[in-house]
């Protein structure tokens, strides 16, 4: 089938593509106000003085030990089934698929990538900083714990800050950084901070995590989602690139240099009015 047939037949599909609504015009990208700065700073504050405490074994790690003896998976069996799928909600794999399924729908309803770019975004910078942190300190769990009263750093585990706790502030939270409207901003917020400490507060039960690690992992996805607005340029270039790439192939498609295969496989992605 010659190309320009295959555009002819698809052009009402990308017709009612482009009556589909747009991004919100009444929306803003969120700045890096002085509200926030303050904010930031004092979440880095507190990050920073939970670090120490764990290093120099303070009355936070002894907290840590009372908790691991007191073992709640004992104190409340009944309600293990339900919290062994609630901390899935804070692990990596299936919480990204479920978000980015969502963002990506709304990126194709609202004719950007900005959704999806700013999750992956997100996403690269929890693994790079919760990630080098895990690695650097080496705590090992309250199930691998060696010494009791011990801090067990520096001995070749990765669970703090915790990742699950940390995923659920950053997979869930990105919602609420990309809400069309404030009210819902703010209620998606006191949803995903409940839900994270929820899945931090469920790994101390299942004696997977110290306490110190939750709250680690809290305030490291709390960081992250405070500092993505300075992301927000680099967001907007690799927009802007990704859309250039696809006008050089559809240039390239409208003057027939490509072949006939790749041209079929493109067609349905580049034909859509100059929108998404």
């Amino acid at each position: 089938m010659r190309t320009d047939q295959m555009l002819a037949r698809l052009e009402p599909v990308f017709a009612r593509l482009d009556r589909e609504p747009e991004r919100p015009a009444h929306l803003q990208t969120p700045q890096m106000s002085r509200h926030r700065i303050v904010l930031l700073s004092a979440t880095l504050a507190f990050y920073l003085v939970i670090v120490v405490l764990v290093l120099t074994t303070s009355w936070l790690v002894r907290l840590d030990w009372q908790i691991m003896f007191f073992r709640p998976y004992e104190q409340w069996p009944q309600v293990h089934a339900f919290l062994d799928y609630l901390v899935v909600l804070g692990q990596r794999g299936p919480t990204a698929v479920m978000v980015a399924a969502w963002l990506g729908w709304r990126s194709w309803r609202q004719h950007t990538l900005r959704p999806l770019i700013a999750l992956g975004v997100a996403l690269l910078l929890l693994n790079i900083t919760v990630g080098s942190v895990k690695l650097g300190l080496g705590r090992l769990g309250p199930h691998y714990a060696t010494q009791i009263g011990s801090a067990e750093l520096f001995a070749g585990g990765d669970i703090f800050p915790s990742g699950h706790t940390a995923n659920a502030v950053v997979t869930w939270g990105i919602l609420a950084y990309l809400a069309s409207t404030t009210v819902t901003r703010r209620v998606l917020s006191i949803l995903s901070g409940v839900l994270s400490l929820s899945v931090g507060a469920t790994t101390v039960y299942l004696g997977t995590h110290w306490v110190s690690d939750v709250l680690l992992g809290w305030t490291a996805g709390l960081l992250i989602m405070l500092a993505l607005p300075w992301f927000e340029p680099l967001i907007a270039r690799t927009e802007a690139y990704v859309f250039g790439l696809r006008e050089q192939w559809r240039r390239r498609l409208e003057d027939g240099r490509l072949s006939e295969p790749v041209a079929a496989a493109l067609t349905p992605l580049l034909s859509a009015g100059g929108k998404w």
